[in-house]
């Protein structure tokens, strides 16, 4: 019955959509204010009936009903509660309906925070996020669907992949998702200005809160998926330049670059073409990301399907609403009228910069990724395009973007004084030369340019610092006004400057760990010790563990720096029984900012066990930077000039005409 109610509410959900399509649209159109109505209402009970359709799906997987074929193939008796629930979503189908809710979710959220907006806006918003919702309900329904019946149902479910059964799964992919399918709603805002044929400074002031809240989430998804993957696969690897992982990647620096456009369209009325194409841009982005992940053309970790006719449905919805998109944009953007004019060296040219940078970061990423692909489909030849190629292209081009990044919020609008910003940059610039010297000095090994780019990273982060002690006029003014303007700073500039402050940390961890890295590999045997970097690592015994599911033959290590325990570190291989698969579980030990990893491999007969060992210098400030970076975000959109919507003009007071 469970399963009964959650398809009627998939169902009711798709009318409800064609609805919140159909009538805004018409009533935008036609200017009838009562059709335009509907959109709210609609939506928050759209949200209502997909949520009650995911939750089915979430007490199905609770209750083990080996009924219906999802979670026979995905779950099982004995696995845990909280991999009961992420097992909803960690295959095809109910990740696909997890999708369709977080875009009701963000549909609702226009509807209860949009009170701001022109009604006909709001009403074309709407419009396209029910289309859209239309579209992947149909997909849903006539080639995913969760709730589809087996009979006679099997005792027992297959259980769900053993590299998903991890907490990583909890977050990773609902934060991912919440970033990905968020941007849609920057490009309704695109679409529903195009209609409208209306793009102003309030429309970027609409659209910024948005673009902002889906960057934060997918900021946090991308690095809580590289450090699953860190720990989980057993590889000791943060980013392996994956197809999946860059489908995730090309959105969120899509993304960033909008984020940018947009404060130069809000505060000068400049970059209108380009903000509304970026909006287009990376939502079709992550159309393009979802197209890779589920159709069946990628061989991936992270790849849910491999049903080709499921590709082809996903590949028409990418046509239409892309297509159609930058359809629309080709026939409205001859009619847009750019605003201020600024000098190249000014805050907007800044940004511009930023611009340029990203979206040609992007495209390396897009080709590298797509390239193979298209030769495959075109030709047939298989070709690899891996780390070098990627490497090369992206790294060069976001080093100098963030070399650049502290002379951009220093310079002023309309037109900036480069000089005076280099003057002003010269202390965190001293600093950055003194550490890259002193680890040059201190290092003899790895790349020649690493302490090059370490001492850059010293530099974004220092280059933040001195924004905010500009704006306060430290050294100008008394420590008592310096207070005094810090608190009355709006929270944007501190989300900034803590956003490319937090660039500078994961610069410093991605630099120290790929470049200082230790790493041996031997057959150990119990009472066996290696030494690696200052710690000693002894083998002190091997047993047997068991799972609710699964049984598991670890290694415990014991750890010494300097004769002194540091503790202990245990890695072991897991068999889960219903599957007959196995798993590297890595071990991992913290001191500071840095990591010991250890992973086994197979034990031999005669008691040997292969080990490979890392020692990871500063590795955590990878995830640290990008935690810091998001931190930034929420802070920024926490400002109360970036709230949801832009205030209501006050309305004008006449004054009352005196009787004669």
């Amino acid at each position: 019955m469970i399963a009964e109610i959650g398809q009627y509410a998939l169902i009711l959900a798709l009318v409800l959509a064609l609805v919140q399509t159909v009538l805004p649209a018409w009533g935008a159109r036609t200017g009838d204010a009562t059709l335009m109505s509907v959109a709210t209402p609609v939506a928050y009970i759209l949200f209502l009936f997909v949520g009650s359709a995911f939750a089915a799906l979430v007490a199905l997987y609770l209750t083990s009903d080996f009924s219906v074929v999802n979670v026979v193939d995905n779950s099982h008796s004995r696995m845990p509660t909280i991999y009961k629930i992420t097992s909803t979503w960690g295959n095809h189908e109910g990740s696909m309906l997890l999708w369709v809710l977080v875009l009701a979710l963000f549909g609702a959220l226009v509807a209860l925070f949009g009170g701001n907006l022109p009604e006909r806006l709001k009403a074309n918003v709407l419009a396209v996020q029910g289309s859209i919702a239309v579209a992947f309900l149909l997909f849903i329904l006539f080639t995913s669907n969760p709730f589809l019946r087996i009979v006679p149902p099997p005792a027992e479910g297959a259980d769900l992949n053993p590299v998903l059964q991890d907490p990583g799964l909890a977050i990773h992919p609902p934060l991912l998702y919440l970033g990905y399918v968020g941007l849609s709603i920057s490009f309704a805002f695109a679409m529903a200005a195009l209609m409208e044929g209306r793009i102003d400074a309030a429309w970027a002031r609409w659209v910024r809160p948005w673009t902002l809240a889906a960057w934060v989430f997918l900021t946090l998804g991308i690095a809580m998926g590289s450090y699953w993957a860190y720990y989980e696969l057993g590889w000791g690897g943060w980013w392996f330049w994956d197809p999946v992982e860059n489908a995730s990647l090309m959105p969120w620096l899509s993304a960033t670059a909008l984020l940018h456009s947009a404060v130069v369209m809000e505060k000068r009325d400049a970059l209108k073409v380009w903000t509304v194409l970026l909006a287009i841009l990376s939502f079709s982005l992550s159309l393009i990301g979802t197209f890779l992940v589920r159709s069946g053309v990628l061989t991936s970790v992270h790849a849910f399907a491999t049903d080709p006719a499921r590709g082809v449905f996903i590949l028409v919805i990418l046509s239409v609403f892309v297509g159609g998109g930058l359809a629309l944009f080709a026939l409205r953007a001859g009619e847009l009228k750019q605003g201020g004019l600024f000098a190249p060296v000014s805050r907007e040219g800044a940004l511009v910069l930023n611009n340029l940078f990203l979206t040609a970061a992007t495209a390396a990423v897009f080709v590298g990724t797509l390239y193979p692909l298209a030769l495959e489909a075109v030709t047939g030849d298989k070709i690899t395009v891996g780390p070098p190629f990627f490497n090369l292209t992206f790294g060069g081009l976001m080093l100098p973007l963030v070399f650049a990044m502290p002379f951009g919020p220093l310079l002023a609008w309309k037109r900036g004084d480069l000089p005076g910003v280099a003057q002003r940059l010269m202390v965190a610039a001293g600093i950055a030369v003194v550490a890259a010297v002193v680890t040059a000095a201190a290092e003899d090994r790895g790349p020649v340019l690493a302490p090059v780019v370490l001492g850059i990273a010293v530099f974004v982060m220092l280059g933040a610092l001195t924004d905010l002690a500009e704006r306060a006029g430290v050294g100008r003014v008394s420590a008592r006004v310096n207070l005094r303007r810090i608190v009355g700073l709006p929270r944007s500039a501190f989300g900034t400057a803590l956003a490319h402050f937090g660039i500078g940390v994961c610069l410093i961890g991605i630099v120290c760990e790929s470049s200082w890295s230790l790493e041996k590999i031997a057959a150990m045997r119990v009472g066996e010790t290696i030494t690696i970097g200052a710690h000693d690592l002894t083998l002190t015994r091997m047993e047997n563990r068991t799972g609710p599911n699964f049984h598991a033959r670890v290694a415990v290590f014991g750890i010494r720096e300097g004769g002194v325990s540091q503790g202990e570190v245990v890695s072991g291989k897991r068999l889960f029984t219903a599957r007959q698969m196995a798993t590297t579980e890595s071990g991992i030990r913290t001191f500071g900012f840095s990591q010991l990893y250890v992973a086994i491999g197979d034990e031999t007969p005669d008691g040997q066990v292969s080990v490979r060992m890392t020692w990871k210098p500063l590795v955590t400030l990878i995830w640290l930077g990008t935690v810091v970076m998001a931190m930034g975000g929420l802070l920024s959109l926490a400002d109360r000039r970036l709230r949801v919507g832009a205030p209501k003009p006050a309305r004008r007071r006449v004054s009352p005409v005196p009787a004669e």
